[in-house]
């Protein structure tokens, strides 16, 4: 069975990005661009790790990676927020949320398959 990534990105141009070179990779993906639908997602799907946006309609990413941490049916998901937001403030507060791993947007692919693989072996 293939490993299940939650993409979590409301703009189409990054969310293309992630989904080209991911499922290149062999993941099994859903891709959600909006917050209010994020729970269910997560719910429904159950990934093995979610690459969340942090500015999201409707609900914030940080929201949505506090919920996430701690509730104890998904907290074990690793976060892997990726954001706009690239402050070292900015950051701290995201892993205080509780995402595992950070990347600042622009990101290269190989980051993203850094960050997205060391969390799955990590999980494992």
């Amino acid at each position: 069975m293939a490993t299940k990534v939650l993409i979590v990105e409301d703009d189409l141009l990054n969310r293309m990005f992630y989904e080209a070179v991911l499922r290149q990779r062999g993941y099994d993906l859903l891709l959600v661009d909006d917050g209010a639908r994020v729970m269910e997602a997560v719910e429904q799907f159950a990934p093995d790790l979610i690459t969340m946006d942090i500015h999201l309609p409707n609900v914030s990413g940080r929201k949505l990676i506090r919920q996430i941490a701690r509730n104890p049916a998904t907290a074990h998901i690793p976060i892997l927020a990726i954001t706009a937001f690239a402050g070292k403030r900015d950051e701290a507060d995201i892993r205080m949320a509780g995402a595992r791993a950070y990347l600042a947007k622009p990101l290269s692919i190989e980051a993203l398959l850094r960050e997205v693989d060391g969390l799955l072996e990590g999980a494992a």
